[in-house]
Formats: C-alpha cells, structure tokens, sequence
C-alpha cells in the first residue's frame, strides 16, 4: 500500500504544480495584455498631438508664389541699382 500512496501522492503533487506554472503564466499574460492596453492609449494620444502639430506648422498656401515674386522684386532692385549706379 505505502507504494499506491507514493503514486497518488506523486500526482498530486504535479497537478499543483501544474496548477501553480498555468495561474503564472496567466498572471505574466494579463500583465502583457494590460500593459499593450496602456501603450495602445498613449500611442493613440501621441497620434492626437502630432496631428495638432501638423495642423499647427502647415506650410504657407502659396509659398512657392511668394518666393519667386520676393525673387524677382530682388532682380528688379539689382537691375534698378545698376542703372542708377552704373555699373
């Protein structure tokens, strides 16, 4: 008999075990799942602020236009100068 005992013993044993390894690695899973959770939120407000930065530093309508006519305003003073100065 003291060998049957041994056996049920045993096995009771690893179903504790058992038991204990799966409710860690539950444990590290949730820990995993909310902690994606957070990131995800923090990730989704990152998003918001860079949206609003953008909206915030959007380049000039029409600045393309605006350089070529400061250009040639530049071109005509030159042309305007040498005349007058004569060079």
């Amino acid at each position: 008999m003291p060998t049957v005992m041994g056996v049920s013993t045993g096995w009771i044993v690893g179903l504790i075990l058992g038991v204990v390894v799966i409710l860690i690695a539950a444990a590290i899973v949730i820990a995993i799942v909310v902690l994606a959770q957070r990131i995800a939120k923090q990730a989704r407000t990152a998003v918001a602020g860079v949206e609003t930065v953008r909206a915030q530093t959007d380049g000039l309508p029409g600045i393309a236009r605006i350089n070529d006519s400061g250009v040639r305003i530049l071109r005509s003073a030159r042309a305007l100068r040498k005349v007058a100065v004569g060079k």
